[in-house]
């Protein structure tokens, strides 16, 4: 079974209230339970967690090695400027996936650059909660290749 480190990053914890014309009405706590169920259906073990500092989203990413086989992250504002983050990802060298509720490239200029993205197999943007689940579909997709 395939162990996926979720990371939510700052403000993800305020969906379903915060500027839901941008992030949607559904909440965090549905957001996880989403992820879970299908997670369960991928037959994926998955440990969610959520912060809004830095320093806290690199201690969860240097506490996946050896821990889990992947990361979905969702670095929020820090994608755009987050080198610490970036640097964390490129050095325990499990494959992540950058997920966006919304579409970063459809919004301000500033929010459609992402350093994290160069450290990360691929980024997955604008499909609300569903970015999480096409993310979890696109571990057990390179799981099923690699056995195949």
């Amino acid at each position: 079974m395939k162990r996926v480190l979720v990371i939510h990053g700052p403000n993800i914890n305020l969906t379903g209230t915060r500027e839901q014309n941008v992030y949607g009405e559904i909440n965090y706590e549905e957001i996880n339970n989403i992820i879970k169920r299908e997670a369960s259906k991928l037959d994926i073990a998955v440990k969610i967690q959520q912060t809004n500092s830095e320093g806290e989203i690199i201690n969860f990413i240097h506490s996946a090695q050896n821990n889990f086989d992947a990361i979905i992250i969702n670095p929020a504002a820090y994608t755009h400027y987050s080198y610490a983050i970036m640097d964390a990802i490129g050095a325990v060298q499990i494959p992540a996936i950058e997920v966006h509720l919304s579409n970063i490239h459809s919004r301000e200029e500033f929010r459609r650059k992402s350093v994290i993205a160069s450290k990360c197999i691929g980024q997955i943007s604008g499909f609300g909660p569903y970015s999480y689940v096409l993310a979890l579909n696109a571990i057990k997709l390179l799981e099923n290749s690699m056995e195949g």
